[in-house]
């Protein structure tokens, strides 16, 4: 089964990130960058379906060229080979205009019966990515799935919601999106590490996926940040001494500040 997998490089979440004072864009050169953790986990059950399966693993990723070591990682794990689409032109492109594009790239690799990302990224958290792919493929899309399984003709995946447990049936090609209970991720070997060196990537341009660089970028998002500030200092707090009032003064406190 040929397989994609989305994958995102992100500011690491133990970082400190802030927004660009130019546009109020994510500030990416500010913080460490990282492969998404859930996409970690995207990889590891392509990985588990072709271990069962046969046929190759495509890392597909959308971003500057330095997310070529969150590529890397992922390759690393296993994945035979990977698509990185890299663009000056792509800089603030919102979740809609990001799924066209990635349609696009999921569009130049061959044979793909299956779509696998992580259900959100923890730089945007919209969650609604990896549908809105499947909506510009015209594929079936199962999202926030807990367990996938697939018979090579039809991919089945458990979701788990607050009335139970849905299974959810469809034919292939699809798209499926996991959450963070689908497994645990493999570490890379050294051997995985090395090997991941020698795997190919192809960088595309805009021009290169047809892609009119009209529909990406920030001048042609659906939405703007058009104001940011520093997040406030904490401040010192306030102490409550308990010389036998202490539970009066804790409530008056809380009543004051309208959480009572």
């Amino acid at each position: 089964m040929n397989i994609v997998v989305l994958v995102k490089q992100v500011p690491d979440t133990y970082s400190e990130r802030k927004l660009s004072a130019a546009d109020h864009t994510l500030d990416r050169e500010s913080a460490d960058a990282v492969l998404d953790e859930i996409n970690e986990r995207a990889v590891e059950e392509a990985l588990l379906i072709k271990e069962a399966q046969g046929g190759e693993v495509t890392v597909v990723c959308m971003g500057p060229d330095r997310a070529t070591d969150a590529i890397r990682k992922a390759l690393s794990m296993g994945a035979d080979k990977a698509v990185h689409l890299a663009d000056e032109a792509l800089h603030g492109t919102d979740a809609p205009a990001t799924a066209k594009a990635l349609a696009k790239v999921i569009g130049t690799v061959e044979g793909v019966e299956l779509v696998i990302a992580g259900n959100e990224a923890t730089d945007g958290r919209s969650g609604a990515v990896p549908a809105m792919i499947a909506e510009v493929l015209g594929w079936p899309q199962l999202t926030f799935a807990r367990k996938v399984s697939t018979d090579g003709s039809s991919v089945k995946v458990e979701r788990e919601t607050d009335a139970g447990i849905l299974t959810v049936e469809s034919g292939l090609p699809a798209v499926v999106s996991v959450t963070e209970k689908i497994n645990e991720p493999r570490y890379p070997s050294f051997k995985g590490i090395m090997a991941a060196k020698k795997k190919p990537v192809s960088a595309l341009s805009l021009a290169d996926a047809g892609i009119d660089a009209s529909e990406v970028g920030l001048a042609g998002a659906g939405s703007q940040v058009v104001e940011s500030a520093p997040k406030p200092p904490k401040s010192g707090g306030v102490k409550v001494t308990d010389e036998g009032e202490g539970g009066v003064g804790v409530a008056d406190f809380l009543a004051g500040e309208k959480l009572l």
